[in-house]
């Protein structure tokens, strides 16, 4: 099954040759469910022609607002609006999520409650998982087709489930300890507040349920439609 990927943007260069860009990322989160993968870089204007070339689609995440005026964000939202109607499988993380609601209808704001950094627990269909966060943007208002399956207190929709068309989850199952460490150094700074970074140190060393989210991402795409 051929995933392509939308990536809205780019990992910080200090991490490049360590871990790779945030297509790499998910190429290793993927790694073992039979995928091949093929990447536009949406950020830098490059395109898919159809919803057709490829079977299913994942968009990263983003350094970017959904919100903000870029002239690649209008096309993507277009492009998403067609792939939801051929009915290929679609997959949102973090920026991802957030365009995809967007999109569909509904609303992405900069949260007033500040920023979630770092291992954090949510309640994902059911289950407590600990993943892996950075994000201030957050979905506020539902699409009219959208079903939150994921949550907690902080973020009330941060897994959202479009019936078997579109699958979006706010927290990254793709960045490891070493990718939030170095965006804790590089990113952080002078940005997210010191004692959010602080704890988000603190709990490095955790562990993470990415695994847990790479296995619903495949069961989502390779699912009977």
């Amino acid at each position: 099954m051929k995933i392509g990927i939308l990536q809205t943007g780019h990992a910080p260069e200090m991490v490049l040759g360590e871990l790779g860009d945030y297509d790499t990322m998910f190429a290793r989160l993927l790694d073992g469910h039979g995928f091949t993968f093929r990447t536009w870089n949406v950020v830098d204007q490059d395109y898919p022609n159809t919803p057709s070339d490829a079977d299913g689609w994942l968009i990263t995440g983003s350094k970017h607002g959904a919100y903000e005026d870029h002239p690649w964000i209008p096309p993507l939202e277009t492009f998403i609006r067609d792939i939801y109607t051929d009915g290929r499988p679609l997959v949102g993380v973090c920026f991802g999520h957030q365009i995809i609601a967007q999109a569909l209808g509904g609303t992405v704001e900069k949260f007033k409650g500040g920023w979630a950094v770092g291992r954090t627990r949510y309640e994902m269909e059911g289950a407590p998982l600990d993943l892996n966060a950075w994000h201030q943007d957050q979905v506020v208002t539902l699409p009219p087709e959208a079903r939150v399956i994921g949550s907690n207190d902080f973020c009330a929709n941060a897994a959202l489930l479009y019936g078997n068309r579109a699958y979006s989850i706010q927290p990254h199952p793709e960045f490891t300890s070493r990718m939030v460490e170095q965006l804790i150094k590089h990113r952080g700074q002078g940005v997210v507040p010191d004692d959010l970074l602080a704890e988000a140190e603190a709990r490095l060393a955790a562990p993470t349920s990415g695994d847990t989210i790479a296995r619903r991402i495949a069961e989502f795409f390779k699912q009977e439609r």
